[in-house]
């Protein structure tokens, strides 16, 4: 395990708005507010049409190929993520929602474009004191999350 600490910072309460799309807005308001780490959350619809990265094709293999689904109506969605800065220094969001419609739910990563169908409401929670970047990983081509080793004395 790597580990950094810090504490909460400010707190943003958004609405997006129809066909908005989840990952580009969040992080837009991310970079316009100087966010470079935080947790968010999210509750509303999201409309037809939208992805999600629902897994990797083969499991454990060596080799990932993402499996995509597409939403074929409207779901009500809720979801929780974080947003910290890649190397370049931009804000990038990691979110996985979990969408339902009738007795059917499909879980996955927002990532390929999920659209808001009419309002979600989204909750960011600021993180100060937070030295981690999102560093590219050879292996798995991932931008995985890199937090500074903090050494424990006792």
């Amino acid at each position: 395990m790597k580990y950094t600490e810090g504490t909460t910072g400010r707190a943003f309460v958004l609405r997006l708005e129809d066909r908005e799309i989840v990952h580009s807005t969040i992080e837009s308001f991310a970079r316009e507010h100087y966010i470079s780490s935080a947790s968010v959350s999210v509750v509303g619809g999201v409309d037809k049409g939208s992805v999600l990265v629902v897994g990797p094709e083969h499991g454990r293999s060596d080799e990932i190929s993402p499996v995509c689904f597409t939403l074929e109506e409207t779901h009500e969605a809720t979801g929780t993520g974080t947003i910290f800065l890649n190397e370049q220094g931009e804000p990038i969001l990691h979110m996985h929602i979990c969408c339902g419609r009738g007795d059917r739910t499909v879980t996955g990563c927002v990532r390929e474009g999920v659209y808001v169908w009419h309002i979600l409401e989204v909750i960011i929670s600021e993180l100060t004191g937070i030295k981690a970047v999102r560093k590219p990983d050879k292996k798995t081509g991932f931008e995985l999350l890199e937090p500074e080793m903090k050494k424990t004395t006792f």
